[in-house]
């Protein structure tokens, strides 16, 4: 059952969570009838999901065949052991992450405008500190590349989101959690600890 506690609809919160990640998963429909699954680099960028590659491979013949498509971005923070809570029982042991499942329908960019858009968000994401010419559709040496890669946008029709960070611990629990990962201090814990106080439901009140 999906616990409605870690349950996000703000778009102000999903958002830049969505700009921070630079990988996710494809889901499409493969021939077989079996799902199929994709790692990929994307890049979320007005309003929509983009990816590019080959214009040949199977997740673009499954596209062309049923561009109904799920992607799935996540993140996790912290492992949180069992005897953070409990000496005996490893019922307790959970993690805390962040994710983000998106439902909706992939289209092939065949504008170049578009693509340049599209690929030019990817660099700004991927390669901040620049090193290369701006992608213009109107330069002749970037025409050729854009017309060569596929870009595919998935236009958004559902999106949910889960971030997970104790919001259904007592406080006595969620004390010990914090008093395991302040004595911890693993390399996320700091940003762990932060996140469990902008989502306690005492900390949104």
């Amino acid at each position: 059952m999906r616990r409605v506690d870690f349950e996000i609809s703000e778009q102000q919160e999903i958002e830049p969570f969505l700009r921070e990640m630079t990988f996710g998963v494809l889901g499409t429909h493969a021939e077989d009838g079996w799902p199929e699954l994709t790692p990929l680099n994307f890049v979320y960028h007005e309003g929509a999901v983009y990816f590019h590659g080959s214009k040949i491979g199977q997740k673009m013949t499954n596209l062309k065949k049923d561009n109904r498509v799920t992607f799935s971005v996540a993140q996790e923070f912290a492992i949180i052991p069992s005897y953070f809570l409990d000496p005996k029982l490893a019922c307790p042991a959970t993690a805390y992450f962040k994710s983000v499942l998106i439902k909706g329908y992939g289209e092939i960019v065949e504008d170049l405008q578009e693509k340049a858009s599209a690929l030019g968000a990817f660099m700004s994401k991927l390669q901040p500190e620049g090193g290369y010419e701006t992608i213009d559709a109107a330069d002749p040496d970037y025409a050729k590349q854009l017309r060569g890669t596929a870009v595919v946008r998935i236009r958004v029709e559902s999106m949910s989101a889960k971030f997970k960070f104790g919001q259904n611990l007592t406080d006595s629990k969620r004390d010990k959690v914090t008093t395991g990962l302040e004595g911890r201090d693993a390399s996320m814990d700091a940003e762990t600890l932060a996140l469990m106080k902008q989502y306690c439901p005492h900390h949104r009140e």
